[in-house]
């Protein structure tokens, strides 16, 4: 979806900031929405994170309003765009993409109610005290993406048995980055990889790092959570191709732009949890009151036009477990 379509979705950026000023005049609760990433890749999160609110009882434009703020990838943007949020003041301000939008949005406030949703360990980073005692006014949904790392390299491990070295690609500016690459170090071990760290901090960056995978003589590259990465994923999909890089991704939208495979919760869902969240909080509960939650079911996806790009013989016992097969 083109971006003037996604504000028309969203019902304009002007209207959306006048719909929250009559809104908090009506008494209507309106809710922050932060993040750190572009809004065109988020078309469908943020459609489900309205079905999360509706299953609460809430529709936008109806008995709630929202306020949107984008940082477009900018992430130095997102204190002042929390500030803006928690000096309005919502009601609610619900966090995604970077891990660092929770944080800006912790530091701008200590008593407007935090729904965050990301990738990232909260209590690692201190978002929260503990999972099921959040405690302070921060609560959310993480797909505990790190915690995952062993398994996708052991699905990388089945797909190219024969592969020595791997490359890992971060964005060293993500909170809990550190994280990161200390399990993938850990799995890379346990499997006798050798593995390369490479980073990148904008789109600028990508080529350098797929010429680096080349150069090291890697056998493929897994890609770490980053919004930065998602609002990126067509072009890091097809510098894979142009380079012949099998890669390792934890979100299927990327296999869905031509990345070869993928292993993680839905995302979309992660959105719906957290409206649901979110609609839990307007209508009374507490962050302290309500345990951090996390995905109980994963999928795998292959991108088998990829793969026969790429010269690779997916095994029939990966694609018998696989849940999708992507054409």
């Amino acid at each position: 979806m083109r971006r003037r379509d996604f504000i028309t979705f969203l019902g304009g950026a002007a209207v959306a900031r006048s719909v929250g000023a009559r809104a908090q005049q009506a008494g209507m609760p309106v809710i922050g929405f932060l993040n750190s990433a572009s809004p065109d890749p988020y078309v469908p999160r943020v459609k489900a994170f309205h079905q999360g609110l509706k299953e609460t009882g809430y529709v936008e434009g109806q008995n709630v309003a929202i306020e949107y703020r984008w940082a477009e990838n900018q992430i130095a943007r997102l204190p002042t765009l929390a500030a803006e949020l928690a000096h309005r003041p919502v009601s609610v301000i619900a966090a995604g993409g970077s891990p660092a939008s929770a944080l800006a949005a912790k530091s701008a406030t200590t008593t407007i109610p935090i729904v965050f949703m990301n990738a990232a360990d909260p209590v690692a980073i201190g978002l929260v005290a503990s999972f099921h005692r959040p405690g302070g006014n921060v609560t959310g949904i993480t797909l505990l993406s790190a915690e995952l790392v062993a398994k996708r390299l052991g699905i990388l491990r089945d797909l190219l048995p024969s592969v020595k070295k791997i490359a890992m690609l971060v964005n060293p500016t993500r909170p809990g980055v550190d994280i990161q690459k200390a399990q993938v170090q850990e799995a890379a071990r346990a499997l006798r990889l050798s593995l390369h760290i490479l980073d990148a901090t904008s789109e600028r960056d990508f080529d350098a790092v797929f010429q680096a995978v080349v150069r090291q003589e890697d056998g493929a590259l897994v890609v770490a959570p980053d919004a930065l990465f998602l609002d990126r994923c067509v072009q890091i999909a097809d510098l894979a191709i142009r380079y012949m890089i099998p890669t390792m991704f934890e979100l299927r939208e990327f296999v869905e732009a031509g990345g070869l495979v993928s292993y993680g919760a839905s995302a979309v869902d992660l959105y719906r949890q957290g409206g649901n969240l979110t609609g839990q909080i307007l209508m009374g509960k507490k962050p302290a009151d309500l345990p951090v939650l996390q995905p109980t079911k994963f999928e795998l996806a292959i991108n088998m036009k990829t793969a026969r790009a790429l010269g690779l013989t997916i095994s029939s016992d990966l694609l018998s477990i696989a849940d999708e097969l992507i054409e």
